[in-house]
């Protein structure tokens, strides 16, 4: 049984529309959880708000949704007003536009859903708009509000269905730029290379997400089962944390040992062929703030206005 979904509506081609649902594709309520406990008496607290004058309890029929107009001063707007708002988004993914799936940074993927036909006649017209996308390798970008906010989604088929997944806006993505301009430009050893090569041919496999676990949130379980059964619990011991390395020629071919097979034999290379020169670093940019373009379109600066939640 398909789980409850969070969003229905219509999915729009044109003039072509069929009723659906969204589903979720990601879940984290198989993570542990804590709730926060009054150390002293062993109860649960609970959160409150209180003005920030006063310092008293504000209960929640006379809280309300405030925008800063100046320091210290608020407009208020009710939900009211808010659930007042009605666009087309709301309760149609409207297609707007077809784009290779390769153009599609990234950087702009944030959250995963899946939209199936939820009504026995919406099942023909699913089935060609997915088929359409499917037939012609492009993937659909559709606009649709979710929680009270108008996101991207890029639609492609996936199976007998087709998978949503929620972008970011473009003020949202940071360019790279400012964090790799000062990186500098090394000639770097046909050798040294060569050796990195070998231990990712020796490393290469294929994706299977079961084969990773969360290692953090096992040891958290094994916390928690240890204190249940009433025994001691033991600190773990300290990782050790890898160090600066001196020669880097060395350390590769000791890694290509450690992988397994034999490491392949020292090239007689000289001194300062084994040397890695370092280019001057680039000269960094008068406004080192600023963004560069991603490889799907460049990400802009946030307006003032879109603090407003």
């Amino acid at each position: 049984m398909a789980p409850r979904a969070n969003w229905k509506g219509y999915l729009k081609l044109s003039l072509v529309s069929c009723a659906v649902s969204l589903y979720p594709a990601s879940s984290s309520s198989s993570r542990v959880s804590f709730n926060t406990i009054n150390r002293k008496t062993g109860n649960k607290v609970k959160r409150q708000y209180v003005d920030s004058e006063t310092g008293e309890t504000v209960e929640p029929e006379d809280q309300a949704k405030g925008y800063p107009v100046s320091k210290d001063t608020y407009m208020l707007v009710d939900e009211s007003e808010l659930e007042a708002i009605h666009i087309e988004s709301t309760h149609t993914i409207d297609i707007v536009k077809f784009v290779p799936r390769a153009e599609v940074d990234p950087r702009y993927l944030e959250a995963p859903y899946y939209i199936a036909p939820n009504e026995r006649v919406a099942e023909e017209a699913f089935s060609v708009i997915r088929d359409a996308m499917r037939d012609k390798d492009v993937v659909g970008l559709g606009r649709v509000v979710i929680a009270r906010r108008e996101r991207v989604m890029m639609l492609e088929p996936l199976s007998k269905g087709i998978l949503a997944t929620v972008l970011r806006y473009a003020y949202e993505v940071r360019g790279e730029q400012p964090y790799f301009e000062e990186i500098p430009d090394l000639q770097l050893p046909a050798e040294l290379k060569e050796m990195a090569q070998v231990i990712i041919e020796r490393k290469a496999g294929h994706f299977h997400p079961e084969e990773f676990n969360d290692r953090y949130e096992d040891a958290v379980v094994a916390l928690i089962r240890t204190k249940q059964a009433g025994l001691p619990t033991t600190p773990a011991e300290e990782p050790s944390r890898p160090s600066n390395v001196v020669s880097i020629l060395d350390a590769l071919r000791k890694s290509i040992a450690a992988e397994g097979g034999p490491a392949p034999k020292p090239a007689k290379i000289n001194a300062a062929a084994a040397a890695t020169p370092a280019a001057k670093p680039k000269a960094a940019s008068k406004a080192k703030g600023g963004a560069s373009k991603p490889a799907a379109k460049a990400p802009a600066e946030p307006a003032k206005a879109r603090k407003a939640k």
